[in-house]
């Protein structure tokens, strides 16, 4: 009779948990306009639920609509204060922006 290769026994290593929120959500990265470095991090139109002012247009980015938001990646007075001065942009308005 063959020998069989195949392991004996369960030796299965747990997965690791998957954290929903942040599979879910946009993945943080990193772009280099005219201006210096940025974080960029796409907001999904389900996580969207504030309305927030284009600084590029000036108009309004409503509830449940599909946009970025950047802050400066290389800021002078830190990070934390960086993300505090984070912005949401238009999709569209941050693809343009030199």
């Amino acid at each position: 009779m063959p020998r069989s290769n195949r392991p004996r026994g369960r030796r299965r290593e747990e997965p690791e948990a998957l954290d929903l929120a942040r599979a879910t959500a946009g993945f943080k990265r990193t772009e280099v306009k005219r201006d210096g470095d940025w974080y960029v991090q796409p907001q999904r139109a389900d996580s969207a639920v504030k309305a927030y002012t284009c600084p590029a247009c000036g108009l309004e980015i409503g509830a449940g609509v599909a946009h970025v938001v950047a802050w400066r990646a290389d800021g002078i007075l830190g990070d934390a204060d960086a993300l505090a001065a984070r912005r949401h942009w238009h999709t569209h308005c941050w693809r343009i922006r030199p």
